[in-house]
């Protein structure tokens, strides 16, 4: 009668099993969550660009003929109220200016990283770039997590990208050995890492289905449904706002002149 070794697996090799799969897991979502958040942040952009190309830039024109309005009932009535008033008038035009038209310089120009922040970003990517993965799994991540780390560059977030440094180095430098334990540890603090951050990417996500941007653009979708166009609609009531304005823009400005007249003075 023969007899059959059968090698049972060592609680601790079950155990990582069992936690690779669900660190697996929770990258999977992860990853979605990054896929999912991308894309909503790229259409609401889409409809905001929209917005200020049909019905902001009017806002912003609105905006500049009440802070001239403003300014010559500064002229006219001289108190410092009607002073206030103007000032306040004309930062809220240079907001809108800027909301509508941008500051006049791109991202590319814009962009010129410190000695600190090119160092830093190498010391992340030292670290996580996809080169470095140990496996398929890990090099899905590493790519996520190096898309995470070129975007906090390109935007001068060191906060950011000190952060990724942060987690590395609290799942892997500060855990010593390299048996079954320590690779728990490791991988217990990966899924914490993976569900804090989709944590935050659900919390922001949420700060943007709530938004300004995306309850105009339900808004618009509704209306769409009617056969209307949102946006066609306010910019003709901005449109209407402007006309009147102008309006008094001329009055106020004739009575300036008015006065300049029977003065004799540039006022």
């Amino acid at each position: 009668m023969s007899a059959e070794i059968v090698l049972q697996p060592s609680p601790d090799a079950v155990a990582l099993v069992e936690r690779r799969e669900r660190l697996a897991g929770v990258r999977d979502r992860l990853a979605e969550r990054e896929q999912e958040l991308a894309q909503l942040r790229a259409q609401l952009k889409g409809f905001e660009d929209r917005y200020f190309r049909q019905v902001g830039v009017l806002y912003a024109e609105l905006d500049e003929i009440e802070a001239r309005i403003a300014e010559r009932e500064a002229t006219l009535y001289g108190s410092d109220d009607a002073r206030r008033r103007a000032e306040e008038s004309r930062r809220r035009a240079e907001e809108s200016r800027d909301a509508a038209f941008g500051k006049g310089e791109t991202v590319e120009d814009a962009f010129d990283p410190s000695p600190s922040l090119k160092t830093l970003f190498r010391e992340v990517a030292k670290r996580i770039h996809p080169d470095f993965a140990r496996d398929d799994a890990e090099q899905r991540h590493f790519t996520l997590l190096m898309a995470r780390a070129n975007q906090a560059y390109a935007h001068g977030d060191a906060e950011a990208l000190q952060r990724l440094l942060d987690d590395h180095r609290e799942i892997h430098s500060v855990v010593a050995g390299e048996d079954a334990a320590a690779e728990l540890l490791r991988i217990a603090r990966q899924i914490q890492h993976a569900e804090r951050d989709i944590a935050a990417l659900d919390a922001e996500r949420h700060t943007l289905l709530t938004g300004d941007i995306a309850l105009l653009q339900v808004e618009a979708e509704a209306a769409a449904r009617e056969h209307r166009d949102l946006l066609s609609e306010l910019a003709s009531g901005v449109r209407e706002k402007i006309e009147d304005a102008q309006r008094r823009f001329e009055l106020a400005d004739r009575q300036v002149n008015a006065i300049v007249a029977r003065s004799g003075h540039s006022v």
